[in-house]
Parts: C-alpha cells; structure tokens; sequence
C-alpha cells in the first residue's frame, strides 16, 4: 500500500537529495567566488577535488532513486528496508565526498597562499533531514512488519 507514512518519508528524502543537486554544497571567496556542487563544480587542477565532486554527483541521484525504488516495494518488507539501509550508506557517500571536495579545495587555497574565507551553502542544509527521514522510514517497515505478523497469527 502506498498511503502509508514510510512512504512519506522515502518520498520527502528523495525530493531533498533532488534539491541538494541544485544548490551549491560550500563556497570559498577569494575575490572570486568559487562553489562546490553536484552540477557546477570550479575547475581546478587537482585530480582528488575533481574524483570527490564526480562522487558527489554520482550519489544524489542514486540516493534519489532508492529512495524511490524502495516506496514500490511495501510487499517486500525484507528488500524495502534493505534499500534504505542503501541509502543511508549512499547519503553518508555523499555527504562525505562534497566534505572531501571542500577539503582539498580549502588545501589547495591554502599551498597557493590566497587568503580565503569559506562557509556551507544550502546544497548541505538540504542534505542533512535525510538520515532522519530513512531512520524514521525504516521504523515504519518495522512496524508494518509487527502488524503483518500479528495479523498471521490469527
């Protein structure tokens, strides 16, 4: 059954991992300003900021689309909370690769010698309600799965 309130919750997560694309994730301002996000990242000559902000792009639209894939499978309690547990796994994956394109981006300002200043942007805030929302989801599956199997014992 779709109208359930995990189903909520699967579907408030994929929408903020969808949101989370369009916004930067952190900006550093040297005269210029330079952003760190899944769709517009600045070009720099180091490979590893470049592999972390790939990353990061890769996991916001997976993240998305388990969180989906696992709304359609009410039936499969089992695969449907084993898909959140994926996600949860690919939020932390991309959670952790835009912290890792910030770092070195910050390091490499810093070998330069440009005086910087940098902060989180909405792209990060826009991330954080997700972990809550799986967790939450995945209290749900746990209860259906109560329900059901009380049910079966009738």
């Amino acid at each position: 059954m779709l109208a359930r309130i995990q189903s909520l919750y699967l579907f408030l997560a994929a929408l903020f991992a969808i949101a989370s694309m369009f916004f930067p994730f952190w900006s550093f301002s040297s005269g210029q300003v330079f952003i760190i996000s899944d769709l517009a990242a600045s070009k720099l000559s180091d490979v590893t900021y470049s592999i972390a902000c790939f990353a990061g792009s890769a996991f916001s639209p997976l993240t998305a689309i388990v969180s989906v894939v696992a709304i359609f499978l009410y039936k499969n309690r089992n695969l449907q909370n084993q898909l959140i547990i994926v996600a949860i796994f690919l939020f932390i994956g991309d959670l952790f690769s835009g912290l890792a394109a910030a770092h070195f981006m910050n390091q490499h300002f810093q070998s330069t010698g440009t005086a910087i200043t940098h902060k989180p942007e909405a792209g990060l805030f826009l991330m954080l309600p997700e972990p809550v929302l799986f967790i939450l989801s995945m209290k749900g599956v746990k209860k259906d799965e109560k329900i059901a199997n009380a049910y079966k014992r009738l």
